[in-house]
């Protein structure tokens, strides 16, 4: 694996990256950047994958598209990226059915680098990893998984995870416990809590 002197970690601010994109929705090429997202104060969730015209890709893509619209209305773009090229984007979108509800971004990092600045580019293929990376409005990565090629990820623990992230940002004071939903209890730390966790769950 290969990666930049600085990847970038949870909890530390994201430098501004601009990568080029098809937009299936257009059906247009064009560029966008961390900077312009945070000046309109979107969470943004980058989607690393191996390769257009690949196999578990279009089923994880495909995946993500029928939640794009939720994530949307909580203030999230979605962006998904790959080493290849805008070309390949546009004419994969358009062969696989799989992808026909694809309406996010696409982006091309045909040089690695933003692959390389989150620590997914295996410089052996020249491939991304499938690598999910949530980043707040305000620039700050709260979130990172990283699969190897032959495991495909599921949007809706994406989804769950975004919940709980948006929900969290009006609510500093909270935290949100495992399998937390939106709508369910969450907890306040505090010293009456400290071994008392069932008790505050079920109170």
């Amino acid at each position: 694996m290969c990666c930049e002197d600085k990847v970038v970690t949870v909890g530390s601010e994201v430098p501004n990256f601009e990568l080029d994109i098809y937009n299936p929705q257009e059906r247009k090429f064009g560029k966008i950047s961390l900077e312009e997202l945070k000046k309109q104060g979107k969470w943004t969730i980058l989607f690393f994958y191996p390769a257009d015209f690949s196999f578990v890709c279009p089923t994880e893509l495909a995946d993500l598209a029928e939640k794009y619209e939720q994530l949307k209305k909580m203030g999230v773009e979605v962006i998904s990226v790959s080493t290849d090229t805008n070309y390949s984007h546009l004419a994969w979108r358009d062969s696989e059915k799989l992808l026909e509800k694809v309406n996010f971004p696409m982006g091309a990092d045909t040089t690695g680098k933003v692959s390389m600045l989150f620590g997914v580019y295996d410089c052996c293929s020249g491939l991304a990893l499938r690598g999910t990376f949530v980043i707040n409005p305000q620039g700050k990565l709260v979130s990172s998984e990283v699969n190897f090629y032959n495991v495909g990820r599921n949007a809706d623990e994406l989804l769950r995870k975004m919940e709980a992230n948006v929900y969290l940002a009006g609510h500093p004071d909270e935290v949100c416990p495992a399998k937390w939903k939106k709508g369910a209890k969450t907890i306040k730390p505090s010293e009456a809590v400290v071994g008392k966790v069932y008790e505050a769950l079920k109170g």
